[in-house]
C-alpha cells in the first residue's frame, strides 16, 4: 500500500462495540479495529445508562488496536469522521465535563406529565386530538425527566448534547454536530433541518433552551479540527479535519448506495429499520417525522422495529447455549450453526408467526404492543420459535415497505440489506422470498462506516459529489433472488395471517396493560 493514498479514519460508535475503520477512496476497508462494549448499566429497572468517559476510552482502545493489526500508517489518514449510535443524551457542565451518565436511547424510564401544554399550543393539539401523542413525546423526553428528578443537575448543565455531539467537542474541542445526527427527543426541526424556530411546541414541551445546544453543520461539512490531546488518543497527526457525517441508520443507507426512493435499505441491527431516500419530506407514518439523511437536503423515510436484531441476541443467549459451545470447540462462528438451525425448520416455521413488538411503540404499533407468537404444536422446537423469529422481522419490515411505498407514491424496486443480522444468509434468503424482490448485500458489512466515510470523502474534495462517491465506493456483493415456491407461501402468511395479528390482538395488549402496568 503506498502511503500516498489518502485514507479516512471513519469512527462507528454503536450499541454494542466501537469500531476504528479506514476506508479508501474506493470503499476498501483497509484497518479495523473493534472493541466490544457494554451496551448500558441499570441502576433501576428500566433504565439505560453508561458513563461518556467510556465511550471515549473505548474509542482510544479501538483506534490502538486498529493500529497494531493494520499495515497503513497514520500519516496517510487525510480526515476523521464520526457516526454514533442515535438518541443518547449527554449533559455536560461548562468545563465540559459529563455531569451524569449518558441516558441511552433503550431507556424506558418516563417523566412526568403535569397537564396540557400552556398556550395556543395545548388547545391546538387538544383541537386536533393530538394529547395523548404529544403527552408521549413529553413523557420520553430525556431532559424532562432530568429537570423533574434531578433539577440541581439540570441547573448545571451548560451542554445537551447527543452522543455525536459529545464525541465531537472530545474530538475538536467546539460544540458543533452534524444536521444528519440529530435524532432523539431535542427542539429539532425534521422538515427544515435546523433548530426548532422560537414558536415551536417542542421549547414548551421540554426545558432546554437555545444555548444548551450545538451548532449545526451540514453531512459533508468540517466541524473542526483534532486538538493535540485527541490526536494521541486516536494515534494520529494534529490538525486533521474532523468532518460531519450522520447517524448510523443514516449512514447505512448512504454506505448501501441508497440515493434514491426506489432503493430500500433494510438495517438488521439492534434496531432493525427500513428507509428510503428522498428530496420530499414525507412521513412513513402520519405525525412520524422522517429523519435527516447523510446526504445533505435529503430525508430518511424511516419504518423501524425498535428491539428488532436485539432479539436475535436475545435467542441466542437465552436459548442458544448449545451452538455457542460447540462453535468454541469447532472454532467457528456461532452463526455457522444458527443458519443451519433455520435451515432446519421449513419456510413458514410450521404455522408458527410471531409478532416481534417486543417493545411498545408510539403509534404504528401503540404503545399498548406487545409481541407474540402463535401457532404452537407439538412438532415445534427452539429451532421453529428461531426461524419465526427472522420471519417476523422480515415481515414486519416489508409492512413498512408497504407504508413507504403508499406514503411516498414511488414503488421500491431494490432491496440492500445491511448490519450484523446480514451475515445470516438464511436470513437474507427468507427476506428475499418474504419481499419477492432480490436480497442484495453489499461489499462490505461496515456499512455504516463507509457511509461516514463518503461524506468525508466529499467534504474533503477526494470525490467531487456524492453521486460520483456512492458509484466509486460502493457496490453490491451476494445477492439473494426469491425461490417462487416459497414466495407463494409467505405471500399467503403475510396476507392472510400477519396483517391480521395486530389488529386482533390489540384489544387483548390493552386489556394486559390495563391489569399488569406493562408496558407503562
Amino acid at each position: 500500500m503506498s502511503d500516498r493514498q489518502p485514507l479516512i479514519l471513519a469512527i462507528d460508535n454503536g450499541t454494542q462495540s466501537v469500531r476504528a475503520l479506514l476506508f479508501d477512496t474506493r470503499g476498501n476497508l483497509v484497518g479495523k479495529g473493534k472493541q466490544e462494549i457494554e451496551p448500558y448499566f441499570s441502576s433501576q429497572p428500566g433504565w439505560a445508562e453508561q458513563d461518556p468517559d467510556y465511550f471515549w476510552d473505548n474509542l482510544g482502545k479501538a483506534c490502538a488496536l486498529l493500529w497494531r493489526t493494520t499495515n497503513a500508517s497514520p500519516q496517510q489518514v487525510v480526515g476523521v469522521t464520526v457516526t454514533t449510535q442515535r438518541g443518547t443524551v449527554v449533559n455536560l457542565d461548562a468545563d465540559g465535563k459529563p455531569l451524569r451518565p449518558a441516558i441511552i436511547w433503550l431507556d424506558q424510564r418516563h417523566a412526568r406529565v403535569d397537564g396540557p401544554l400552556k398556550g395556543p399550543w395545548g388547545w391546538l393539539f387538544r383541537l386536533l386530538r393530538l394529547e395523548d401523542t404529544i403527552n408521549r413525546f413529553r413523557e420520553k423526553t430525556q431532559a424532562n425527566w432530568i429537570a423533574q428528578n434531578q433539577p440541581d443537575l439540570w441547573a448545571r448543565t451548560h451542554k445537551f448534547l447527543l452522543l455525536s455531539g459529545y464525541l465531537n467537542f472530545r474530538l475538536t474541542g467546539q460544540y458543533r454536530d452534524s444536521v444528519g445526527s440529530q435524532v432523539g427527543y431535542l427542539p429539532f426541526d425534521y422538515k427544515r433541518h435546523r433548530w426548532a424556530g422560537k414558536r415551536d411546541f417542542k421549547w414548551r414541551a421540554m426545558p432546554v433552551t437555545p444555548a444548551m445546544l450545538p451548532e449545526l453543520v451540514s453531512p459533508g461539512e468540517v466541524l473542526g479540527h483534532l486538538t493535540p490531546a485527541a490526536a494521541a488518543h486516536l494515534g494520529l497527526p494534529p490538525g486533521l479535519p474532523v468532518v460531519a457525517a450522520a447517524s448510523d441508520k443514516a449512514c447505512e443507507i448512504l454506505g448501501s448506495g441508497g440515493l434514491h426512493p426506489d432503493i430500500a435499505c433494510m438495517s438488521y441491527g439492534t434496531t432493525a429499520t427500513i428507509n428510503t431516500t428522498s428530496r420530499r419530506y414525507v412521513e412513513p407514518i402520519p405525525l412520524m417525522p422522517p429523519y435527516p439523511s447523510a446526504l445533505p437536503g435529503h430525508f430518511s423515510t424511516e419504518v423501524m422495529i425498535y428491539r428488532g436484531f436485539w432479539m436475535v441476541s436475545w435467542f441466542k443467549k437465552e436459548f442458544g447455549l448449545r451452538e455457542r459451545h460447540i462453535a468454541r470447540e469447532r472454532g467457528i462462528q456461532p452463526e455457522v450453526l444458527f443458519d443451519e438451525l433455520v435451515n432446519s425448520v421449513p419456510a413458514g416455521s410450521m404455522g408458527l408467526m410471531l409478532q416481534p413488538y417486543w417493545s411498545p411503540g408510539v403509534k404504528q404499533p401503540g404503545p399498548e404492543a406487545k409481541g407474540s407468537i402463535i401457532g404452537f404444536g407439538d412438532v415445534h422446537t427452539r429451532a421453529h420459535i428461531y426461524r419465526a423469529m427472522l420471519e417476523g422481522l422480515a415481515y414486519a419490515l416489508r409492512e413498512g415497505k408497504e407504508r413507504i411505498e403508499k406514503r411516498s407514491g414511488v414503488k421500491i424496486r431494490t432491496l440492500r440489506v445491511a448490519g450484523g443480522g446480514s451475515q445470516s444468509d438464511a436470513a437474507m434468503q427468507l427476506t428475499a422470498d418474504i419481499f419477492g424482490l432480490p436480497a442484495e448485500r453489499p461489499h462490505t458489512w461496515e456499512t455504516s462506516g463507509l457511509g461516514a466515510a463518503i461524506d468525508a470523502a466529499v467534504g474533503l474534495g477526494l470525490h467531487p459529489d456524492f453521486e460520483t462517491a456512492v458509484a466509486a465506493m460502493t457496490r453490491v456483493g451476494d445477492v439473494f433472488q426469491p425461490d417462487p415456491t416459497t414466495r407463494e407461501l409467505y405471500e399467503r402468511l403475510y396476507s392472510e395471517v400477519y396483517l391480521q395479528m395486530y389488529p386482533r390482538l390489540q384489544p387483548i395488549y390493552r386489556k394486559i396493560r390495563e391489569i399488569t402496568g406493562y408496558p407503562r
